[in-house]
This record gives structure tokens, C-alpha cells and sequence, in this order.
């Protein structure tokens, strides 16, 4: 697979601070952390996974927030579930 550079990120989130790109990245590898999958394939680490789904141009500051919402619902929705399942001693 082809080399990932923070120039192709940059230009894809058409703003040419690198401190907004390490923000939007962090955002991204915690969601990652959080069970939320990868939006593109490969075999490399999140932080690597993370750029490439930037350049890709599937994560952006607008959509941030409505990608980590679902593993949000997902995690919500499995917490409810283990605290109102029934207790059998």
C-alpha cells in the first residue's frame, strides 16, 4: 500500500495547521479505542489507520462527532443490557 504523509491529510482537511490534524487524529485513535471500526482496510497500527482514513477523506471535523456517536449508542446500549439482565444465584 502506498506511503501515507501528513501532506495528504493536510490538504484533504483543507487547513494547513498540523495542531488541528494531531486533534482531529487523537479524536479518531480514541474511537478506535472505544470500539468504533476502521473505515478503510490495512494491516497497520490505529495511529497509521487513523491517516489513512483522513486522506481517504472519510474522517473530517465535520463528521468527528456522528462517527464516534454510534459506538457510543453501541456502548450505551450494551450497559443497559447488563444492568437490567436478572441475577440468578
Amino acid at each position: 500500500m502506498a506511503r501515507i504523509t501528513v501532506e495528504d491529510c493536510l490538504s484533504q482537511i483543507g487547513n494547513e495547521n498540523r495542531f488541528s490534524l494531531i486533534h482531529l487524529g487523537v479524536a479518531r485513535v480514541k474511537q478506535h479505542r472505544k470500539g468504533q471500526p476502521f473505515l478503510t482496510k490495512g494491516k497497520n497500527k490505529e495511529t497509521v489507520m487513523t491517516l489513512r482514513e483522513i486522506a481517504a477523506g472519510l474522517v473530517t471535523f465535520d463528521n468527528i462527532r456522528s462517527l464516534g456517536q454510534t459506538a457510543q449508542a453501541d456502548t450505551d446500549e450494551d450497559a443497559a443490557a447488563e444492568t437490567t439482565s436478572p441475577v440468578t444465584v
